[in-house]
């Protein structure tokens, strides 16, 4: 997410780079120095049009492809920070650190490292040929195809290869769940969620930077800075667009308001909260107000039961992992859901959501689960979990 820039033309410095690119003209650094001035302006430039909405001005630093696929998302803030140029014969490759912020979303930027080519003509102009996510980085939606953007009370929605229809379905859906967050939560959050649907399983594995396969059938996952400081970048709500779209009515609605809850508690969970608890809660909110039974919200887990085998402990973070066995990765969820509609129906929803924020007030793991239940439950780890089974027990058997 960026910003644009003037072209310069360097004189004999320039030609001397076009001809002698690492060594010339008094010296390859003095020289290499002088192209790094010269293509930092193109990309200020570049910025300066897609904040100024400039195609022409765009087209002018180089191509403008990448500028009719953002067009739609509206930025605050987009820059480019050059951290090293590579002349190769007439151009050059170059490394670059884009910023930009989303506005009315974004507190802080979104960063991110990209890969330029570049090229130069005869009278020393730089020009942009490529612009594409640098090696190990994730890309960005508009690095997949043109984006389309809707927006609500509550949502701002992006996607690409999506008819806008369905983008506006998911944007209801949003300003559902936003609401029924923040009954059971409290409205001490931004109250809304950037949603990001890509065309498909793998534009959503190009979006995080990971391998399709460790997302497949995950309907969607929720980006963001654990324990915020409040001056960070939206958390993003990124959908798999395969595994969504086979899902019934309630369960768009359930995955939707489970992510939402993600981006509600953000500050609030650190590296001290288990997953069985984040996890766990986001469940417990939206399966809130649906006509779903324990053993249809959890039928992995009604299942172990059945076969004489409750789990002996609270899932384990390591329960939690996107591997070759989904019936554990179901399990986990299962487990940690009735673990929060537990203590919600035993000490009360308020009481949940203060034991959730005293776990995530501690500064480190060891401790943090058992300090809260001391506090706000009135219990011990080993009869919370005693209680847990016996409540899995009693909610899924016979």
């Amino acid at each position: 997410m960026a910003g644009r820039g003037r072209v310069w033309r360097s004189g004999a410095v320039g030609l001397c780079l076009l001809l002698l690119p690492l060594a010339g003209c008094g010296g390859g650094q003095s020289s290499t120095g002088t192209a790094m001035a010269e293509v930092q302006q193109v990309l200020d430039r570049r910025s300066a049009a897609v904040l100024g909405h400039d195609e022409q001005a765009y087209a002018e630093t180089g191509t403008r492809s990448s500028y009719a696929d953002l067009r739609a998302v509206p930025l605050a803030a987009w820059s480019y920070r050059l951290t090293a140029l590579h002349p190769d014969g007439a151009g050059a490759t170059a490394d670059a650190q884009l910023s930009y912020r989303i506005q009315g979303y974004d507190k802080a930027p979104v960063t991110t490292d990209r890969a330029l080519t570049l090229s130069r003509t005869a009278d020393g102009q730089w020009y942009v040929t490529y612009d594409k996510p640098a090696k190990k980085s994730g890309q960005q939606l508009w690095d997949q195809g043109k984006v389309t953007a809707v927006k609500t009370a509550h949502a701002l929605v992006l996607g690409v290869g999506q008819p806008t229809a369905t983008l506006r379905d998911y944007a209801r859906l949003a300003d559902t769940a936003v609401p029924q967050v923040s009954k059971a939560w409290g409205t001490g959050w931004t109250q809304r969620v950037v949603l990001l649907v890509p065309g498909s399983l793998n534009g959503m594995a190009g979006l995080l930077g990971a391998p399709a396969s460790n997302y497949k059938g995950i309907a969607a996952v929720t980006t963001g800075e654990a324990g915020g400081s409040g001056q960070a970048p939206a958390d993003r709500v990124i959908l798999n667009p395969e595994a969504y779209a086979i899902l019934g009515t309630v369960g768009r609605q359930v995955v939707l308001t489970h992510e939402t809850t993600h981006v509600a508690t953000r500050a609030h969970t650190t590296a001290a909260t288990p997953l069985w608890l984040s996890e766990g809660y986001a469940d417990w909110i939206g399966y809130l107000g649906t006509d779903r039974t324990p053993t249809e919200v959890a039928p992995e887990l009604a299942r172990a039961v059945e076969a004489g085998d409750t789990p002996e402990g609270l899932p384990a973070d390591q329960d939690f992992g996107f591997t070759d066995d989904p019936t554990k990765l179901a399990q986990a969820y299962e487990g940690g859901w009735l673990a929060c509609r537990m203590i919600a129906a035993h000490w009360g929803e308020g009481r949940l959501g203060a034991f959730y924020r005293a776990v995530g007030a501690h500064t480190s793991r060891p401790g943090a689960v058992e300090d809260a239940l001391r506090t706000q439950l009135g219990t011990t780890l080993p009869a919370f979990t005693t209680s847990w089974r016996d409540y899995v027990r009693a909610q899924l058997g016979d």
